[in-house]
């Protein structure tokens, strides 16, 4: 079980000294604004990553907040905390209304709290969303579809600001190499941090009938995929956005990374499981989508970039992104006094 009653009653009596990632302490810091991330992927810093620029620019710290440092690396750049060290902080945002976050958003009861879409959800309510949804002060999504799927997840029926998405701010240039494929991958199996993707046999087979077919493949992981099930392609070291700026066409399962990829000009072929649920904005963004293996080579062929209107539905607007969503979080902690340390929460 993730919260017990004493890590609830610890989170309570804590003060603000706090030793984040190993050798990092919070508390021997100058005091600055500091936000709080608790998400639905308990351990999945990577959903943190791509906003750290930002708070170094404003001189803010954000710190995700996990459940034990069990799963952290002493090379992670994303500050952790957990309930039993959580430092005194200016806001807490939650990313979804999964256990992890719901816990958290129940031990920091007095905090100011902002509910914040990182990354793709579906648009049925959250069972746990309804203990933290009179406190939310504001509700943040990408772009318009997103916002209409992250209110109907959250069962929010007031405004949800869009901010764009902060992966889209630094876009590489599309230059692309013919005959080159980028596989897109989800996760494979299940684990403390999330659940998986169907579709990884369909996706498997559909790279082998493009190799064979003399595409070269190069593999963008998702950052909880098995990387074994790959070694026989090229993986690409730059991660699934940088490798797509010279991909003739991505491959892959559909998933938060699809629409960003979109946003480079990629064309996008979806491998589709009929056990697969994504939101109808993420396969809006595919030039077809394929079930068959057989089908992965005349879906590459034929592959067309999205449409502006599709890629806009699903990202917003692009560029500067991160700092309307940090300049959305200020606002949030302006609009309360409740500025608080966790021994008040």
């Amino acid at each position: 079980m993730i919260t017990t009653r004493r890590t609830l009653l610890k989170a309570g009596a804590l003060g603000a000294g706090l030793a984040a990632t190993p050798g990092l302490s919070i508390a021997a810091r100058p005091r600055r604004t500091r936000v709080l991330l608790a998400t639905n992927e308990p351990w999945g810093t990577y959903h943190a990553q791509p906003l750290l620029a930002e708070a170094r620019r404003r001189g803010w710290e954000l710190v995700q907040l996990v459940p034990d440092r069990s799963q952290i690396t002493p090379t992670d750049p994303v500050p952790v905390a957990t309930l039993d060290d959580v430092p005194r902080a200016d806001l807490l945002v939650v990313n979804g209304a999964s256990d992890w976050p719901a816990d958290c958003a129940a031990a920091l009861k007095r905090m100011p709290l902002v509910a914040s879409s990182l990354a793709y959800l579906n648009p049925v309510e959250a069972p746990r969303a309804k203990e933290f949804r009179s406190r939310l002060e504001l509700v943040t999504a990408a772009s318009p579809a997103e916002s209409d799927v992250f209110a109907a997840y959250l069962g929010w029926k007031r405004r949800v600001r869009m901010v764009g998405s902060p992966q889209t701010d630094n876009l590489p240039d599309y230059t692309p190499q013919a005959d080159r494929v980028l596989v897109l991958t989800s996760v494979t199996h299940p684990d403390q941090t999330g659940n998986a993707a169907p579709g990884t046999q369909l996706l498997l087979d559909s790279a082998a009938k493009l190799e064979a077919a003399g595409k070269h493949i190069v593999v963008g992981l998702h950052p909880r995929e098995d990387p074994t099930l790959w070694d026989q392609y090229e993986i690409s070291a730059l991660g699934s956005i940088p490798a797509s700026a010279t991909a003739e066409c991505a491959v892959g399962i559909p998933g938060t990374v699809f629409p960003i990829v979109a946003a480079v000009g990629v064309p996008l072929v979806g491998c589709v499981d009929p056990k697969l649920q994504v939101p109808d904005y993420i396969l809006d963004v595919c030039s077809s989508t394929i079930d068959s293996p057989e089908q992965a080579g005349d879906a590459v062929e034929n592959a067309r970039p999205a449409s502006r209107g599709a890629v806009f539905a699903a990202v917003g607007p692009i560029g500067g992104s991160a700092r309307r969503l940090y300049s959305a979080w200020n606002t949030a902690t302006r609009s309360t006094t409740r500025n608080v340390t966790v021994a008040g929460a």
